[in-house]
């Protein structure tokens, strides 16, 4: 690829969006119990090549064509969705498990305070990602199938904001909630 040539783009930040949406989307209502006979062991396919592979491939693009925070954001997620689609036939424990999504949640976290510049669209999809991995984490630990359903709903409401996000820059809709002009808001009297 010629140097010249931007490697990430717009376009490469809307397909990580909707590949982040649709997996946290499979991935979340797999924990809820919502449909019949699905779990989130249905979602592995998903999350390790579209959630995985093409995830981690757009953050390098990114990281490449110099966006710092979404290559970041989706490199490391494309790790973890990779890392949880290998190992989620494997016996381990329920504290193991809880302690992979509690150590995750602390890079959701993160991502959460680096994207206080992005919008709050951006912002609350990390923070519900957040909330959504630190409650399937405890839930582990605790063996809780209340806090991993609670879990597997912010998961899905996060999927959710991802997708939106990125189908409104394909579709021109807005992100951004109206709000008052600026000098336009309440005044002090007394």
């Amino acid at each position: 690829m010629d140097k010249d040539v931007s490697a990430g783009s717009t376009s490469t930040s809307t397909l990580g969006h909707l590949a982040l949406g649709l997996t946290l989307l499979a991935f979340g209502i797999g924990h809820t119990g919502v449909v019949d006979g699905v779990t989130a062991a249905d979602a592995v396919s998903l999350a390790l090549y579209v959630g995985g592979i093409a995830l981690f491939v757009a953050g390098l693009l990114e990281l490449r064509a110099g966006s710092g925070f979404t290559g970041t954001a989706f490199a490391g997620l494309g790790a973890f969705w990779f890392t949880w689609g290998t190992g989620a036939d494997a016996h381990v424990s329920g504290h193991a498990a809880g302690l992979f999504l509690l150590l995750w949640s602390l890079f959701a976290l993160s991502l959460t305070l680096g994207a206080a510049g992005g919008g709050l669209l951006a912002q609350g999809m990390y923070a519900l990602l957040f909330l959504a991995l630190l409650l399937l984490g405890v839930g582990q630990f605790a063996g809780s199938g209340s806090l991993v359903k609670a879990g597997g709903w912010l998961a899905a409401v996060s999927g959710f904001a991802a997708w939106y996000g990125a189908t409104a820059a394909l579709a021109n809709w807005p992100t951004a909630l109206p709000g008052r002009a600026a000098g336009r808001g309440v005044t002090a009297t007394g």
